[in-house]
């Protein structure tokens, strides 16, 4: 990496979502990091959509890595001054770095879209798809007025489901499935054929990060989701093609902002329950 114009006294921000072949698109952030920094650069900011290993936040099994914590100590070593992100995994990883961390919600941005694609939406259920998700549903199902359901799954082993056990009444009811990312979509596909059953009239799934690797594609297809709708931290114009039930909100509107007041020194709070214009 070599920067190609003069960044001494800059203010410096590097945008770099943690998609795709993850782990060069990280190495290539620290060096670009570290680049802007030994060339003098005032502040380097890193602006990172969706954080890369940001579920492995604890160790769930003796001998795991806490990698999530691994990648903040690179990031700071490298030289980042300030970290913008979204939706992380947990909220607790921003203590896992001791320079400021901004972690945006997309929820504003989700309360837009379905009040403006969801005719009925007066009449629907949030429902989270597990228990961790409980509080991001609540919040949204609060803002909107409406009431919330859960699903307790139970898990053998990492990335497959085995039982589900739903919480609340969706009968009659739009349904709509709001988590921080689908990867797999086993839980999420899993969760919409469960919501039928249970006598739900439509079923949306909304979330933050779309990952959808693997059998992610094909699930969705086959699964009885009227439109699964994501934000672009990771860009999804190639899923789309594969799957007409893939929708996007574009959220480069949030980190525009949160970038322009970061840079002036002004309150970034306003993006946590706004969506700037």
């Amino acid at each position: 990496v070599e920067i190609g114009e003069s960044v001494r006294g800059e203010d410096v921000y590097i945008i770099q979502s943690g998609c795709g072949e993850i782990n060069d698109n990280l190495m290539e952030l620290l060096i670009m990091i570290n680049a802007c920094k030994i060339a003098s650069s005032s502040r380097v900011t890193a602006v990172i959509p969706c954080f890369p290993y940001a579920r492995q936040d604890k160790k769930d099994k003796s001998r795991a890595p806490i990698s999530a914590k691994l990648v903040a100590n690179m990031l700071s070593v490298a030289g980042a001054d300030h970290i913008i992100t979204m939706d992380l995994h947990a909220s607790q990883i921003q203590g896992f770095f001791d320079i400021p961390v901004d972690n945006l919600y997309a929820e504003p941005a989700v309360l837009q879209w379905i009040k403006e694609n969801i005719a009925e939406w007066r009449n629907c259920i949030i429902v989270s798809p597990d228990a961790g998700g409980a509080k991001r549903v609540t919040s949204i199902a609060d803002r909107l007025n409406v009431e919330f359901a859960l699903i307790h799954k139970e898990r053998k082993k990492a990335n497959e489901v085995d039982r589900m056990v739903l919480v609340g009444d969706v009968k009659d009811r739009v349904a709509i499935l709001v988590d921080d990312m689908a990867d797999t979509c086993g839980t999420i596909c899993h969760a919409a054929d469960k919501l039928v059953s249970a006598g739900a009239t439509k079923v949306y799934a909304i979330l933050t990060h779309g990952i959808f690797s693997g059998p992610a594609i094909s699930r969705i297809n086959n699964a009885a989701f009227e439109a699964v709708v994501v934000t672009n931290t990771i860009p999804q114009e190639e899923k789309m093609k594969h799957c007409p039930k893939i929708q996007f909100i574009d959220i480069s509107m949030i980190l525009a902002e949160a970038i322009r007041r970061t840079h002036n020194g002004e309150s970034v709070s306003y993006l946590f329950s706004h969506v700037p214009l």
